[in-house]
């Protein structure tokens, strides 16, 4: 059983300079308040891992709008000029890494493999200064294992044992970095009894999640 923790101290648990993924996609299903914890912290120098850093004041933009992120490793950051002005004023590095390659540079780190072979940026910029090898007549880069110090998830429903569900998107890069850091901080829209989940609905399974954030007070 897991005892949830505030988003202050998740926050805590982030170090300045850790690298650290963050699940959703445009911001649906990300961590959003412990987000809003980090940029109340003033973390710095973190390299974010995710698919995209989302818009101004939503998501992951409010961490670049705060200085938070010294790098970030996504497929994109074209909805999100605050990010392309830090980029082109060099406060920002951005890797820029296809989203198929990205998720699959994700899953290998949490099986344990040293990284993928894809064709896609074959015969690109993206091939330069990577290992190409020749498999079945066809030439591929082969792409390293991306994992992290800490994944900020989000879920729609976990129990006290950790077990996680999750909604629609949320379910396209959240499972992976689940088992690709050190330290996992998932954050749910609510925590109920061991066993109201069955565990066909269980998409991410209690042993690889550390902490759980508590439930959003109301009232």
């Amino acid at each position: 059983m897991r005892t949830a923790i505030d988003p202050a101290t998740a926050a805590g648990l982030v170090p300045d300079g850790a690298s650290v993924m963050v699940g959703g996609f445009m911001g649906v299903g990300s961590p959003h308040r412990i987000i809003d914890a980090l940029v109340a912290r003033g973390a710095r120098g973190l390299t974010i891992i995710a698919n995209d850093t989302a818009r101004p004041g939503v998501g992951i933009g409010k961490l670049i709008s705060a200085g938070c992120v010294a790098r970030a490793v996504v497929s994109h950051i074209g909805t999100n000029p605050e990010t392309q002005k830090r980029m082109i004023a060099g406060e920002i590095a951005v890797d820029l890494v296809p989203q198929g390659t990205l998720a699959e540079r994700i899953r290998a780190a949490g099986a344990g493999l040293g990284g993928v072979l894809t064709r896609t940026g074959i015969g690109t910029l993206v091939a330069d200064g990577k290992v190409v090898l020749r498999v079945g007549g066809e030439d591929f880069l082969v792409e390293e294992a991306l994992g992290a110090d800490v994944a900020l998830l989000a879920a729609r429903t976990a129990d006290y044992s950790g077990n996680l569900a999750y909604a629609l998107t949320a379910r396209n890069f959240n499972p992976l970095m689940a088992m690709a850091a050190k330290l996992v901080i998932a954050e749910p829209d609510e925590i109920v009894p061991v066993g109201v989940l069955p565990p066909d609905a269980v998409h991410t399974p209690g042993v690889v999640i550390h902490h759980l954030l508590e439930r959003r007070r109301h009232g």
